[in-house]
């Protein structure tokens, strides 16, 4: 059984952007029941990936970039180094890399702001 199942994964990123809001490594571990650590993080992260592919199959704005560190509310290096999203070669910190995220968050927000029934 998969410590992070992806459909209730792909559920709870729906759930944060329909409310505008980002989630922490931390707090998305808490939601499965499970500590949080590294090792988990790694998990999570091959989850987020599959969460990812799957929005972009069906044509949607990505989801992972909601998922961020409790520290500075950036995305954790993963993200960055996916390729999944707009080409980036800047830091992964700071607030050029805070710009990009937000752009990336707000297409989320927006995507899902009016779409109740699609999931």
């Amino acid at each position: 059984m998969a410590l992070f199942p992806v459909d209730e994964l792909e559920a709870l990123l729906v759930l944060r952007a329909r409310a505008r809001s980002p989630i922490s490594y931390g707090e998305v571990c808490a939601w499965f029941g499970l500590p949080f650590s590294r090792h988990l993080v790694r998990q999570l992260c091959a989850a987020l990936d599959e969460v990812d592919a799957r929005q972009r199959g069906a044509g949607r704005p990505e989801l992972a970039v909601l998922v961020v560190r409790r520290s500075d509310g950036l995305p954790g290096q993963g993200w960055w180094l996916s390729k999944s999203h707009d080409p980036w070669d800047g830091a992964f910190t700071g607030p050029e890399a805070r710009r990009f995220v937000e752009r990336h968050q707000a297409r989320a927000y927006a995507w899902w702001a009016d779409r109740r029934e699609e999931a």
